[in-house]
C-alpha cells in the first residue's frame, strides 16, 4: 500500500555543529559567517533517494522540502509556503498543514528543536512522526539512526508509540551546562532502526572518575589526541589536568615526559584540518543510543575523519554501566563509505586494563 509521506526540512538544522556552536538556535547567521555548510538539505535528499517510489510525498516549498525533492528526482505536492528566512513557527505551521492534508507519516529533518516544533504542530492530530537526524544533538527518541534507516522505517513500520521530545537550553549548553527539558511528545514508529533516548544515571557518575584516570594514563607520549564532547570525556580532561570544555572537542598533546598540553580548546572542523597529520580521537558513546560519531562530536566531519587510520586511530571509552544500557554502538558520519570502514566489532576501554568488544550496528 502506497503511503502518503509528509516532509518538513529545517534548513538551518546542524549548521552550528562543525563550527563549534553546539547548536543553531539564534546562531544561524553566525554559523554561516564561520563557514558552516548546510547539513539538513543533503540529509533530506539521502532520505528521499532511499525512500523509492512506493510513497506519495507532500511537503513545504523551497528549502523546507520541495528543493530536496527536486534534487532527489522525487515528485511532490507542496501544501505550505514558508516565509523567508524560515522560522520555528514555519516548521510548526508546515507540520499542521501536512497533518490536515492527510499524511500517514510526517518525516522531519533536523534536531531536537525541530522535533519540538513539529510536536506543537501535530498536537491532537494523531499523525505519527519520524526524525531524520540532521541537528547538532538528537536526545529525543524520535529519530531514525540515519537518513537511509528513516526510509526503511517509513516504508515498513506497522505500529507507533508515544515518545518524549527532549531539548536543551542551547545558551546554557554553550556555557558548559547541560539542562535537558521535556518539550512535548510525538507518536513515533516502533522499529529497531529508531534510536533510543539519551540515558544518564547515578551509577554512571560513580564509575566515570575511575574510567577517566584509566583513559588519561593510557595516552601515549609524543601523540596528539582529539578528546570528544560529553560528561565522560570532560572527566578525562579533568584527570589530565587540562582546561578543556565539557561540550566541545579539545586537542591535547602528550610530551615525551608524559605531560599533557592543551593545543586547541573547543576545536572546530577548521582547527582540526589545520593540524598536522597524526591525530588520534578519543570519544565516548551517548548512553543507550550508542552513537560515538555523528552526534555531539560534529567537528569530526568526514573530511577530518578521512585523515585517520580507521579504526586504529579512534578510541572509544565508556563505563560498564553505560555499556550495560547500550545494546550496540553506532556511527553516522554522513559519509556511508567512511562509516563502512569501521569493523563489525570495536574494543571499548572500560577501566584500567579492561576492554569490552562492542558490536557496531548497521
Amino acid at each position: 500500500m502506497e503511503r502518503r509521506i509528509g516532509l518538513v526540512v529545517n534548513p538551518v538544522a546542524g549548521l552550528g555543529g562543525a563550527v563549534g556552536l553546539k547548536g543553531t538556535d539564534r546562531k544561524a547567521e553566525e554559523a554561516l559567517a564561520l563557514g558552516a555548510k548546510e547539513r539538513a538539505h543533503s540529509r533530506a535528499v539521502a532520505f528521499l533517494r532511499a525512500l523509492g517510489e512506493d510513497a506519495t510525498v507532500l511537503t513545504a516549498a523551497g528549502r523546507m522540502g520541495d528543493a530536496a525533492c527536486e534534487e532527489a528526482g522525487v515528485s511532490s505536492l507542496v501544501v505550505y509556503a514558508p516565509r523567508e528566512p524560515t522560522t520555528a513557527e514555519d516548521t510548526t505551521a508546515a507540520a499542521r498543514a501536512l497533518a490536515e492534508a492527510g499524511v500517514d507519516l510526517l518525516v522531519f529533518v533536523g534536531g531536537d528543536g525541530t522535533a519540538a516544533d513539529v510536536a506543537r504542530g501535530l498536537d491532537g492530530t494523531g499523525v505519527p512522526a519520524l526524525g531524520v537526524p540532521a541537528g547538532v544533538k538528537m536526545y529525543s527518541a524520535a529519530f531514525a539512526d540515519t537518513p537511509e534507516a528513516a526510509a526503511i522505517v517509513a516504508r515498513t513500520f506497522d505500529a507507533t508509540q508515544a515518545r518524549e521530545v527532549l531539548d536543551i537550553d542551547e545558551d546554557a549548553f554553550r556555557r558548559g551546562e547541560l539542562r535537558v527539558a521535556l518539550r512535548g511528545a510525538l507518536r513515533v514508529p516502533t522499529h529497531a532502526r529508531v534510536q533510543a533516548g539519551k540515558v544518564a544515571g547515578e551509577d554512571d557518575e560513580v564509575e566515570v572518575e575511575t574510567l577517566a584516570r584509566a583513559v588519561a594514563e593510557s595516552l601515549e607520549p609524543g601523540h596528539t589526541y582529539v578528546l570528544g564532547a560529553g560528561t565522560t570525556m570532560h572527566e578525562v580532561k579533568r584527570a589530565l589536568g587540562v582546561a578543556g570544555t565539557m561540550l566541545g572537542l579539545d586537542v591535547v598533546w602528550i610530551d615525551e615526559e608524559g605531560k599533557p598540553h592543551l593545543l586547541v580548546a573547543d576545536a572546530r572542523e577548521r582547527d582540526l584540518l589545520e593540524l598536522p597529520q597524526g591525530l588520534e580521537v578519543v570519544v565516548s558513546p551517548i548512553g543507550a543510543q550508542g552513537f560515538f560519531l555523528g552526534r555531539g562530536n560534529l567537528p569530526l566531519t568526514p573530511a577530518v575523519l578521512a585523515r585517520l587510520a580507521i579504526p586504529s586511530d579512534v578510541r572509544v571509552v565508556a563505563t560498564p554501566w553505560k555499556l550495560l544500557m547500550t545494546p550496540a554502538l553506532k556511527v553516522d558520519t554522513g559519509d556511508a563509505a567512511l562509516d563502512a570502514r569501521f569493523p563489525p566489532f570495536i574494543p571499548v576501554l572500560t577501566g584500567h586494563g579492561q576492554t569490552k568488544m562492542m558490536r557496531i550496528a548497521r
